[in-house]
């Protein structure tokens, strides 16, 4: 498949309330089918709200056949691919921030959130367990990565996707607004498109950024969805604070293009690294340096 339609659902979602979540879900798969899309990502925590602190082990749900939520998204994957978000429980009740992969009616790749944020006005380290996996996986449309949210603003997780051959990179955030200054976006919208654009252009790959809109515990979510492909080239954005469908057809065949051009996956020295950081984490001062 050399072109790919591609759907990012900036919608706002009820906290705790994962039927009127799924509904919604539900809905706006059909919609993105029916306007030819044949991916449709959601944010970061799209069937269950962000602030949920105690509500976690409540809405946490497992993505299975038989698990009602998941049973009618796995049917509607049949249609097009879908990236949902949710709180995945583990065999001895751990919980997750996560992001599933659905396609065919099969779950392909679930991605539990590596980076927990616990500073600031965020607080997930104390309600959820971190993720201790990194990896690409393969799709009908080639092989893809998923982050969320903080995940995406460390070097190493986008790093690893593009050494384990992930051509696109799917990132959900709940990322609420932060910082006021002349510009039309918020400080905090302007950071993360700078960053959505230097990871494409860095890495020489599609990045897709779907984020959530409305309020929330007093806090406000702003969207700008986003699409950048290799060349650092912003393809589509959606509003900012405003539900929206935003659709973008991409060329897979770009990443060849940018690539000929500019050989940074070739020339890529992994062995190099590997060894370097071996001696950085071997080095008994490596905890003064924040490394661990």
């Amino acid at each position: 498949m050399n072109k790919l339609t591609l759907a990012l659902a900036q919608i706002n979602t009820h906290l705790g309330d994962v039927q009127s979540n799924l509904e919604k879900h539900l809905q706006l798969a059909q919609e993105a089918h029916a306007s030819g899309a044949d991916l449709l990502v959601f944010p970061e925590l799209s069937l269950t709200g962000y602030v949920l602190q105690d509500l976690a082990s409540t809405v946490s749900n497992r993505p299975t056949a038989d698990n009602p939520v998941f049973k009618p998204l796995l049917d509607a994957s049949r249609q097009l691919d879908l990236v949902v978000g949710f709180v995945d429980e583990d065999s001895r009740s751990r919980f997750y921030i996560a992001s599933a992969y659905l396609s065919g009616g099969e779950v392909l790749h679930v991605h539990h959130k590596v980076y927990l944020p616990t500073y600031g006005l965020f607080d997930e380290g104390r309600f959820f367990a971190w993720g201790d996996s990194i990896q690409a996986f393969d799709t009908r449309f080639g092989r893809l990565g998923i982050l969320i949210c903080e995940d995406f603003w460390h070097a190493s997780p986008p790093y690893l996707l593009w050494l384990d051959g992930a051509d696109l990179m799917l990132f959900a955030s709940a990322s609420p607004g932060r910082g006021l200054n002349q510009a039309p976006e918020l400080e905090s919208a302007r950071w993360v498109e700078h960053i959505n654009k230097a990871y494409a252009s860095l890495f020489t790959v599609y990045v897709a950024h779907a984020n959530r809109v409305g309020y929330e515990d007093g806090l406000n979510f702003w969207g700008g969805s986003t699409v950048y492909d290799p060349n650092g080239e912003l393809l589509a954005k959606g509003p900012y604070h405003m539900e929206t469908l935003t659709l973008c057809e991409i060329d897979l065949q770009q990443i060849h293009r940018t690539r000929t051009r500019l050989p940074l996956l070739r020339d890529e020295r992994t062995a190099l690294v590997m060894r370097e950081l071996q001696r950085i984490l071997s080095d008994g001062r490596s905890t003064q340096k924040g490394i661990r």
